[in-house]
């Protein structure tokens, strides 16, 4: 994985811990309320769901981690697969976001954009990659 991929994939790992432990801890909190659309009156009825979510995005968070740790131990498929996983999935989260409650259009964006970026810094990556080794190969093969 290139570089740009990797600080962008552990900018994702990083903003899924942070939202994690907001949405698990903090979800109360009124500065919050643009982000979670949780009224006073409501923080019962959805604190099981919003510790869920924010646990799961924790775990997510920690599996990009791992996958990092993973992409500089010798196993850049296995960590370059649960990345790309890990994002494919927000950014449909995202997309469902907005959908489902278009309202909270910002955080969707805020869901799929960064997931988004580091999709497409892999792919992009990889498709160098495969360009460079091409003319090394095409370059090797004339030199013969």
């Amino acid at each position: 994985m290139n570089p740009v991929a990797q600080v962008l994939a552990a900018l994702e790992a990083l903003t899924l811990i942070a939202v994690g432990v907001l949405e698990t801890f903090f979800f109360r909190s009124p500065e919050l309320y643009p982000i979670f659309l949780i009224e006073p009156d409501e923080h019962e009825a959805v604190a099981l769901w919003t510790r869920n979510v924010g646990v799961y995005n924790m775990l997510m968070g920690l599996a990009i981690v791992v996958a990092l740790v993973l992409v500089h131990r010798a196993q850049a498929a296995a960590g370059r697969a649960i990345i790309l996983t890990i994002c494919a999935m927000h950014l449909v989260l995202g997309i469902s976001l907005v959908v489902t409650a278009a309202e909270l259009w910002l955080s969707a964006i805020f869901e799929l954009g960064l997931a988004l970026a580091v999709i497409l810094a892999i792919v992009m990556g990889d498709r160098r990659a495969v360009e460079r080794a091409g003319s090394s190969s095409a370059a090797r093969a004339s030199a013969v």
